[in-house]
């Protein structure tokens, strides 16, 4: 019995990540925020040498949900796609929402994961889960790129006169 109770959850869980697409993207981050979150990304990078990415997506690929993968998985892989990982300081980080399974993750290079312990990473990951819940993604999103830049500005400050080099875009990537 428990081969067919996996069996099923596993095409329910495929069902609900085919079900959603880029339109329930846009939905849940229309253009106007994506021009704001943006405009939030660059601000914040002009007080610290950390790279900030904002990822959402809808469902996971087909070939993920196959072999049963986690948003986590997802997340990392996302990382490296997006370049995330090539960092000069070794700071980035990735914010990635998968909106099919309601699922946050957090994705930090080396450096900065060395100035946060799992704790804090979880702090952030419940406030942006308290506010996706009440379907306020803007506030949820802001609240942890505040988050994640408090941590950047103490640990990766940019020194007097100098210049961030934007080594990323700032602009959301929707999926």
């Amino acid at each position: 019995m428990p081969h067919r109770k996996s069996w099923f959850g596993r095409m329910a869980r495929m069902l609900r990540h085919r079900l959603r697409d880029e339109h329930d993207t846009r939905r849940a981050i229309p253009p106007e925020m994506v021009h704001r979150l943006m405009q939030r990304v660059a601000a914040s990078e002009r007080r610290h040498s950390g790279e900030i990415r904002i990822c959402v997506e809808a469902g996971l690929p087909t070939s993920y949900l196959w072999r049963g993968a986690t948003a986590r998985e997802r997340a990392v892989a996302l990382f490296g796609k997006l370049r995330v990982w090539d960092t000069e300081h070794n700071n980035g980080v990735l914010i990635y929402l998968l909106l099919a399974e309601h699922a946050i993750e957090i994705v930090a290079d080396r450096g900065l994961n060395r100035c946060m312990d799992t704790a804090r990473w979880q702090h952030v990951v419940a406030h942006m889960g308290d506010a996706f819940g009440a379907g306020r993604y803007e506030d949820g999103l802001t609240q942890a790129l505040e988050e994640v830049s408090a941590v950047l500005v103490e640990h990766f400050p940019l020194a007097p006169g100098e210049e961030d080099s934007n080594q990323l875009p700032d602009d959301p990537v929707l999926i």
